[in-house]
């Protein structure tokens, strides 16, 4: 969907275990945030997006979300929208928000995600990516996933899938083993994606985990999947982002110095295909086309490394390099800072973290501070085109929902 919108703040929680803290405290540092940034009060805004994917399993918390959060910062009287989207719940929220201002109808408004995932039971946390599946179907998925991890002969992958970690590395590790038959891709690629996200997560105050790990450590860490250890999975998490967004009127009464654009959203859900583009690739394909822009037009990508493999395939899906290149793309070294296309320059999934209802928001606060130039040490030189790439939930073969966002800066 085009779009004529513009971020005028974004606010973001360091990601992490927040053991003491809610969704309502961890959702308003963020918030505040964000209309710090954007330089408005909590009484212009006109309506509000509010993601969340888990806290109806984890803590019991339905139907209101958002409500609750926005109330626990003194904010009430508006339209809040709930959006529950799985990983794709808020860049969903964003494209909605966005949407609504493109169309007239409001001037100021508000996306946030905030989830909370840490708790002492981690099967009950497990046990919530379950949910992201057609449950009808359940059954038969983790057969298929024992099958599959049989017969290329991996050992962790063929049991406790669901148990002590979320089946959703079972089904990466699985499209991962396909993708080295096929095109020869090597474990050792793999662990180029987690140690470079590793690297520029070291360079990020607000990421989970602020280690920087070779190829080397990356591999000799313990198993979880076949052929993903620990550094190649994303962790469970805490925290919260926010965007103020407005429209081109507002915008210029604001007086933004460096407006961030939002030019193209694309937000499409699954389908079943046999071979040919996927989900990733038609929502790609569709936000060039809508920004007239093209992947070599792209200064830096956020992209959905919810584990190693998905972010190196999603080079492919995206367009960065042909079929089959994405290990050659990222060891040749044109996905670091300062190679040729430096993809989740915030470490990513892997290393900023990904509290699952906040991640998609948490791309675009790092795409718009890129495209200002205030993102530190991990600033990409002369940033004007980003793009950010979010997938949620898992059907058939493809992702249940995935969202491209295309901005642009002054």
């Amino acid at each position: 969907m085009k779009m004529n919108a513009y971020v005028a703040g974004v606010g973001m929680t360091g990601f992490g275990r927040m053991m003491d803290r809610g969704l309502k405290s961890i959702g308003a540092e963020a918030i505040e945030a964000a209309l710090a940034d954007a330089g408005v009060e909590k009484q212009d805004i006109q309506a509000a997006w509010m993601s969340n994917a888990a806290a109806g399993v984890l803590t019991g918390q339905e139907c209101i979300r958002g409500e609750v959060v926005l109330r626990g910062v003194g904010m009430g009287g508006l339209p809040v929208v709930n959006v529950e989207n799985a990983c794709a719940s808020a860049s969903t929220a964003f494209n909605q928000a966005c949407a609504m201002v493109s169309a007239g109808l409001y001037d100021v408004v508000l996306a946030c995600g905030v989830e909370k995932m840490y708790f002492e039971d981690r099967a009950k946390v497990f046990g919530a990516f379950m949910g992201a599946v057609d449950i009808e179907q359940l059954g038969s998925i983790l057969e298929g996933l024992q099958k599959s991890a049989a017969a290329s002969g991996a050992k962790e992958a063929s049991k406790s899938a669901g148990q002590n970690r979320s089946m959703f590395m079972d089904i990466y590790a699985a499209a991962a083993r396909s993708h080295m038959q096929r095109y020869g891709t090597t474990a050792e690629q793999f662990a180029m994606v987690s140690a470079k996200n590793s690297f520029h997560g070291s360079l990020n105050p607000r990421a989970q985990f602020r280690e920087a790990m070779t190829v080397e450590q990356v591999l000799a860490s313990p198993m979880i999947a076949e052929p993903l250890t620990r550094p190649m999975c994303s962790p469970i998490g805490d925290g919260a982002a926010a965007a103020v967004i407005v429209s081109e009127r507002k915008m210029r009464e604001l007086g933004l110095t460096r407006p961030v654009r939002v030019v193209t959203s694309v937000l499409r859900s699954g389908w079943d295909h046999a071979g040919g583009e996927g989900l990733s690739e038609v929502c790609s394909r569709e936000a060039f086309e809508e920004a007239g822009l093209g992947p070599d037009d792209l200064s830096l990508v956020e992209l959905h490394d919810a584990s190693a493999p998905a972010e190196l395939m999603g080079y492919e899906s995206i367009g960065l390099c042909p079929k089959g290149e994405g290990g050659r793309l990222v060891a040749d070294g044109a996905t670091w800072l300062g190679g040729r296309i430096p993809v989740s320059t915030s470490g990513g999934l892997l290393r900023k973290g990904h509290p699952i209802g906040a991640t998609g928001l948490a791309q675009v606060v790092e795409i718009t501070e890129q495209l200002q130039g205030r993102a530190g040490q991990r600033q990409v030189a002369g940033a004007k085109v980003g793009l950010c790439h979010n997938g949620g939930g898992n059907i058939g073969s493809d992702a249940a929902a995935q969202c491209v966002t295309i901005l642009t800066g002054g």
